[in-house]
């Protein structure tokens, strides 16, 4: 379980990184914060995005789940307020398309690595 978690997190750190180069409005000083991004936001996501589905359930649901995007958004703004000048992201607009791309991106390397650790 915590071999799954530390690979979880170094693809998390992969995908920050690809994020970082499409935009130059998101920013990482190397791979090392993206790391320390990547393990903030798995703790974050731990505590505080269960609170926050919970706080906007009705949005969420009215949305039919749409509102998930925000809330993951939000997290990473968090997680770039923790982190201080290493980590920038200008923009909420930016951290909403960072979000989507980030999920994407976490779905296609989790789901790479699944297989050729499966064979």
């Amino acid at each position: 379980m915590f071999k799954r978690w530390i690979i979880s997190l170094v693809l998390n750190a992969v995908a920050l990184i690809a994020v970082a180069q499409l935009f130059q409005s998101f920013q990482l000083d190397g791979f090392g914060t993206a790391l320390i991004a990547s393990f903030i936001l798995s703790i974050l996501n731990v505590f505080i995005k269960p609170l926050l589905i919970i706080l906007t359930l009705p949005i969420t649901i009215v949305t039919f789940g749409l509102f998930l995007i925000v809330i993951n958004a939000i997290t990473l703004m968090l997680t770039q307020v923790l982190m201080g000048p290493s980590f920038v992201i200008d923009g909420f607009g930016t951290a909403m398309i960072a979000a989507i791309i980030i999920s994407l991106l976490n779905m296609l390397l989790n789901s790479l690595v699944k297989d050729s650790l499966n064979r």
